[in-house]
């Protein structure tokens, strides 16, 4: 089976206003533990459920259970978080995007593993973006081309190791093959100078991250 975008809506709190725009209609949803309360607050069609299911409430899942959505349950002592889990759902679908919808502020330890996540090699077979709170987050392999306006902030943050060879075109600070290591700063803050930038990668991932706010 293959589908054209997954989307994976994690828990955590109430999710943003514009996340339900960023759903195309009869796109396949999955929904991480609570995720599930969100998405059905944002009228998404749930395909998938998978979780402990410690913080879902009951009367979602009930609801998930009698619009015939799928329940994949998982013990509470696990060795992955619940949006892990539903990354994994998606990628067994083989689909050529995944779109990760999360909330923002709630347990640190939970964003940062998310978001590290994203970047596993196990999801390397799609793209992968994630809306967070207002932020949106691009996992950028060999090259992407990213759409915004000019003077939007954007953050380019290696995961996994360097990475290395990193140019950029579009941006108000190019960066013409440079290694970038995780844990360096050398990519924070950069600027959308045109509606469109392009960030290349010769080997490594980078997180390219749109905070929302502009300089």
């Amino acid at each position: 089976m293959s589908d054209e975008l997954v989307v994976v809506v994690a828990g955590g709190g109430p999710l943003s206003s514009r996340a339900a725009d960023a759903v195309p209609h009869g796109a396949v949803v999955i929904a991480a533990d609570d995720g599930l309360d969100q998405a059905q607050a944002l009228g998404l069609e749930v395909t998938l459920a998978v979780g402990d299911f410690d913080s879902a409430s009951d009367e979602a899942v009930a609801r998930a259970e009698a619009a015939g959505t799928r329940i994949e349950r998982h013990p509470t002592d696990k060795d992955a978080t619940d949006l892990e889990l539903a990354l994994d759902a998606a990628s067994k679908l083989r689909p050529s995007r995944i779109l990760v919808i999360a909330p923002r502020g709630g347990r640190l330890d939970h964003e940062l593993a998310g978001l590290l996540a994203l970047a596993s090699d196990r999801y390397a077979g799609s793209q992968i973006d994630a809306l967070v709170g207002e932020a949106h987050v691009h996992v950028v392999r060999g090259g992407r081309t990213l759409a915004s306006q000019a003077g939007e902030l954007v953050s380019l943050l290696a995961v996994n190791g360097p990475a290395e060879g990193v140019r950029t075109e579009g941006l108000v600070y190019p960066l013409r093959g440079e290694t970038l290591e995780p844990g360096s700063t050398r990519g924070v803050s950069n600027v959308f100078a045109t509606v469109s930038a392009r960030v290349e990668v010769a080997r490594g991932v980078v997180l390219a991250i749109r905070p929302g706010a502009n300089p």
